[in-house]
């Protein structure tokens, strides 16, 4: 069963999904311009959740999350990148994540994982990192708008759309997925 796996997921999508809209909305340059007062760009934020990902869910259940060929201090160095090569990067992690999930069950949920030599169960580890994930999405998302300005698309309900969008909510979770055999 994948009950609780696919709630997970679904979480996770929706954060992929509003990463994706937020940097679609900005200008190469603009996804390498660092916000103010932090030295983080769009891009150095998803170059981070890329890196995360990949090392995290890479052989998953039978090695340390944080493996030793991933380079955490390069995610941060703020160097320009094409919209190309950060795409690349950003489906690079989320495909890792996204395979090792479609590997477990619910009855992996109690086991044990390590993560920089603490024990998490499955399930802990995988609330660590959503939470971790989407903790930095909304950092895309805050430095997109605030680049955006007025010309900003809003990713959920905008300023004077409850109403209408409680008549009709269509993005309370992300697009369902297909069961796996």
């Amino acid at each position: 069963m994948r009950q609780i796996l696919l709630s997970i997921e679904s979480e996770y999508r929706r954060y992929q999904i509003l990463g994706e809209s937020a940097m679609r909305q900005l200008d190469d340059a603009q996804l390498n311009r660092a916000g103010a007062g932090s030295p983080n760009s769009v891009a150095t934020i998803a170059r981070h959740i890329s890196g995360n990902l990949t090392s995290r869910f890479t052989d998953f259940l039978t090695s340390d999350g944080e493996k030793p060929w991933r380079d955490r201090e390069s995610e941060f160095t703020g160097k320009p990148e094409s919209r190309a090569l950060l795409l690349a990067h950003w489906a690079e992690g989320w495909s890792v994540l996204i395979a090792t999930l479609d590997g477990l069950s619910d009855e992996h949920l109690s086991r044990k994982v390590t993560i920089r030599g603490v024990q998490l169960s499955v399930l802990e580890a995988l609330h660590r990192s959503l939470a971790h994930t989407s903790y930095h999405v909304g950092q895309i998302v805050f430095l997109a708008r605030s680049m955006r300005g007025a010309q900003w698309t809003f990713l959920s309900i905008p300023p004077g759309g409850s109403a209408a969008y409680n008549q009709a909510p269509t993005r309370e979770k992300a697009p369902p997925t297909l069961p796996r055999s």
